[in-house]
């Protein structure tokens, strides 16, 4: 009998490695030069290399095959309450401190720092997402900690340094620090005035009022961050508390890692559940005004979780139009075939209005002595975080039905799609559920500056299209209609595709426009990607956003 090569291998395409990741996202550059045109690029063009080398790639997969692990004692039975994790981890956590996406803004007076920052963590999100949670709290936590001048004193130092230590010691010793936070209790999840942990006093020192904390927090993420900010009640009520792990004296506070979560993604990221037994913490701000101060640090992760849905919208619409490009089927490359092309088009679409918004919200946090720039912040925080976030999982769905079932799979290239999907869920329900951030959207809108600041952010692209124009003209108006409960999600839908439109306008060629616009405002769509109307420019929109 003759011989058969049976596992002969072709026509599987190869991986998405040692691409340039900024150098190919056209979108990004484009969004960049809008907000910032002063800015240098140089070191997003080195991270965008770093990201999408093989051997990044590499710590990506091992930091999520071998996830953290709980060392409660040690064993001769002493407490540890420490998370062991993978080298992978601690390469990926390094690279993200070195390219400053943990505080580099905060130690800089530059124009457009935080812009800068925002695209190299969108960057890096196409790397490795789950890691950037402990990074992301360590950029939000600087706002807040001012109120307690002695502790910021000692610690922005630290939190603004280009060096990662991962070891639990006083901060003293450390190069850098990461820090954390703590909210959300079992009875009550967003609902943090239902929180029950207690704070007594226990004297003052050089960084002020002292507590001695006891209760529990539900989901404590990043639990060897070096220090946290917390919500515990004080007898002045919901109080804002800064606990460190391991205080002055080098002895290890009373922070009881109870178990780790074992989440849908999120995977090389360590979330936890916490128990504090009269653990030692600093006031932060005013006593009884925790839940506004502990917020300005939650404003920024919110930043965070739609620039990080922005980045994995990209490096899935990478991945799709790389494996097209190469993979044939019923005799064509995928992406030559009509209806692969709709899909790869309108999804490209998508990403580059979600990097458009994401990247002017950051801008707004860059010039937030600007009156205009101020508002903007306030009400494109919310709208970002709602709607990108919440569109993420459907892209990434998307996105991988290009690939068919190599994309569902947890293996090689492919399996990078697969970690994308699991993990676009944590941006839209961390920090604020998409109802919340709806809410948060009506009371932006009843502060009396949001209203004049959309519509000035509108009057820029004015003319660029009829739906446009039509969609601006008559916002005002659904804004006064809309400006209720029931109906607030429909409201930061509108309010965030009128933006996203005009932010194109300004930004993207007149194929990108027309398609967006006729799409999202006019009607002309279905309801579900790949919907676009035949007469798109197909060939335009898929050639500005090829990876390579």
């Amino acid at each position: 009998m003759p011989e058969f090569a049976t596992h002969e291998v072709f026509n599987q395409p190869g991986p998405l490695v040692d691409v340039n990741l900024f150098e190919t996202h056209r979108a990004l550059q484009d969004a960049l030069r809008f907000n910032a045109p002063e800015l240098d690029p140089a070191p997003l063009r080195e991270l965008g290399a770093l990201a999408g080398s093989a051997e990044m790639q590499t710590h990506a997969r091992l930091a999520n095959v071998h996830t953290p692990e709980l060392r409660t004692h040690d064993r001769f039975g002493h407490r540890l309450d420490e998370v062991e994790f993978h080298p992978s981890y601690h390469a990926l956590m390094a690279a993200a401190v070195r390219a400053g996406l943990h505080g580099a803004p905060w130690g800089t007076s530059a124009s457009g720092a935080h812009v800068l920052r925002a695209a190299g963590f969108m960057l890096f999100t196409g790397l490795e997402p789950s890691i950037l949670c402990p990074i992301s709290m360590s950029y939000a936590v600087t706002p807040a900690l001012r109120a307690n001048a002695a502790v910021y004193a000692d610690w922005a130092p630290k939190l603004t340094s280009r060096s990662y230590d991962p070891l639990l010691k006083p901060f003293t010793e450390k190069p850098g620090v990461t820090m954390g936070m703590g909210m959300t209790e079992k009875q009550g999840g967003s609902d943090v005035r239902s929180n029950s942990t207690r704070a007594v006093a226990d004297g003052s020192d050089g960084w002020g009022p002292r507590f001695r904390v006891t209760g529990h927090k539900w989901f404590f993420s990043a639990p060897m961050c070096d220090a946290f900010l917390i919500l515990a009640n004080t007898p002045a009520g919901l109080s804002c508390l800064f606990l460190p792990r391991v205080l002055p004296d080098g002895s290890r506070n009373a922070l009881r890692i109870q178990r780790l979560k074992d989440k849908l993604g999120n995977k090389a990221n360590a979330s936890s559940e916490v128990e504090f037994q009269e653990a030692t913490a600093w006031l932060v701000g005013e006593e009884g005004r925790g839940v506004p101060k502990i917020l300005e640090m939650g404003t920024l992760t919110r930043l965070d979780c739609a620039l990080g849905t922005s980045g994995l919208m990209r490096q899935a619409l990478a991945l799709a139009l790389d494996h097209t490009r190469q993979r044939m089927a019923f005799g064509k490359r995928l992406i030559e075939q009509p209806l692969m092309r709709n899909v790869l088009a309108d999804l490209a679409l998508e990403s580059e209005a979600a990097t458009a918004l994401a990247l002017r919200l950051a801008r707004g946090y860059d010039k937030r002595g600007d009156a205009h720039e101020a508002a903007i912040a306030r009400l494109l925080t919310p709208i970002s975080k709602f709607w990108i976030c919440k569109r993420g999982s459907a892209f990434a769905q998307e996105a991988m039905e290009c690939l068919g079932g190599n994309g569902y799979v947890e293996e090689g290239g492919e399996g990078v799609m697969a970690r994308i999907y699991r993990e676009m869920p944590v941006n839209s329900i961390w920090e604020g559920a998409g109802n919340i951030m709806a809410l948060d959207l009506l009371r932006a809108l009843r502060s009396g500056d949001a209203g004049a600041a959309l519509a000035h952010e509108l009057a820029a692209a004015r003319g660029a299209h009829p739906a446009l124009d039509r969609l601006a003209s008559s916002l005002p108006a659904r804004v006064e209609e809309m400006a209720t409960e029931v109906e607030a999600r429909r409201l930061a839908q509108e309010v965030a595709l009128a933006v996203q439109a005009a932010l194109l306008a300004q930004t993207a060629p007149p194929a990108v426009v027309d398609a967006f616009c006729a799409s999202r405002l006019d009607g002309d769509w279905g309801q579900a990607f790949g919907t676009l109307s035949g007469r798109t420019d197909f060939d335009a929109i898929l050639l500005r956003a090829l990876p390579r």
